[in-house]
């Protein structure tokens, strides 16, 4: 697995890290015993950048990963977010608030430091600058080295990185979804701040492994999406399996042609794919083998064009900053 420097850190990631959100909750039953095996296994296989936030599970996911890692705590990098409140809606990003959800999430994390600490959204009530110094103060303080933004705007990024260096950005990013093409990828690499795709797999669709808009279950949040409710569904089905003759050609799986056409955006480029199987982790990081022709790109890119129906459902985009 190649290692490279993690923005303007001085942290050395994997290419690919692994998204733990879904070990929790969102996608299904969940099961703890498979899930630290799968964070084991992509240690075990090089992995070293493991994503969670404070609010996946309400704090559940934050106290498997931590448990999942203790032994080699100190050669991973753990990212976790705050912002979010669980069992609440709303956002909140007070100074006052920061501070003690940092402390609630190294208790549950079982460390005394966060590599890398994100604000999870942007919480309209409060000044974005209010924000980030408190979370400055927390680098201060030892309790975390570096900070990060989720789901933020180009000129939103450049008003925090004036506050303090911002080392990562969150964002979606994927075949399905590449708005953030148009300003904020410019505006990272200004900065010397890398970006971490989250569902890069477009919550699974482009796995080629769902047929059927009613497959989705009453536990899956999926189902709420428009990219994937029937009409929309049908039409994305047709671009995955376009996609699936491009990955037979490239003797791959639809999956792993995702994640290579995300490494070939750039090496400041750190796709979190999330899984919580072995087996899938295992495919997700023999990925980054795989290497694509310009022609291949191309093909790819303008069946993206295609794609049909918003990423997220309307309550869930308010909480976007664009």
């Amino acid at each position: 697995m190649r290692k490279q420097k993690l923005g303007n850190s001085d942290l050395l990631a994997s290419s690919i890290g692994l998204g733990c959100m879904g070990m929790s909750e969102w996608y299904g039953p969940t099961n703890d015993e498979e899930s630290r095996a799968t964070i084991k296994r992509a240690f075990g296989m090089g992995l070293n950048f493991f994503d969670t936030a404070d609010v996946y599970g309400n704090g559940h996911n934050e106290s498997l990963l931590g448990s999942a890692v203790r032994e080699f705590r100190q050669d991973v990098i753990l990212a976790t977010k705050f912002g979010f409140l669980a069992n609440e809606s709303g956002l909140n990003g007070r100074p006052e608030y920061v501070k003690k959800a940092c402390d609630a999430s190294l208790t549950r994390l079982g460390t005394d430091y966060i590599d890398l600490y994100y604000l999870h959204r942007i919480d309209p009530e409060v000044p974005l600058t209010e924000t980030v110094g408190a979370m400055a103060d927390l680098v201060s303080a030892g309790k975390v080295r570096y900070l990060g933004l989720s789901e933020v705007s180009a000129g939103s990024l450049k008003k925090a990185a004036a506050v303090h260096p911002v080392t990562a950005l969150q964002s979606e990013y994927s075949i399905w979804v590449r708005d953030i093409e148009v300003e904020i990828i410019a505006a990272c690499r200004e900065l010397q701040v890398a970006l971490v795709p989250y569902s890069p797999l477009g919550r699974g669709f482009l796995t080629g492994k769902l047929i059927d808009s009613r497959q989705f279950g009453d536990a899956d949040y999926r189902k709420d999406i428009p990219l994937f409710q029937s009409g929309n569904f049908e039409i994305n089905l047709e671009i995955v399996r376009e996609l699936e003759d491009i990955a037979t050609t490239k003797h791959c799986k639809t999956s792993q042609l995702a994640l290579a056409w995300l490494n070939a955006q750039g090496d400041d480029v750190f796709p979190i794919p999330g899984t919580k199987r072995r087996t899938y982790l295992e495919e997700n990081i023999e990925s980054a083998r795989i290497k694509l022709t310009a022609d291949e790109l191309n093909r790819i890119n303008r069946v993206s064009l295609f794609v049909q129906g918003n990423r997220k459902n309307d309550a869930a985009m308010k909480l976007v900053d664009r």
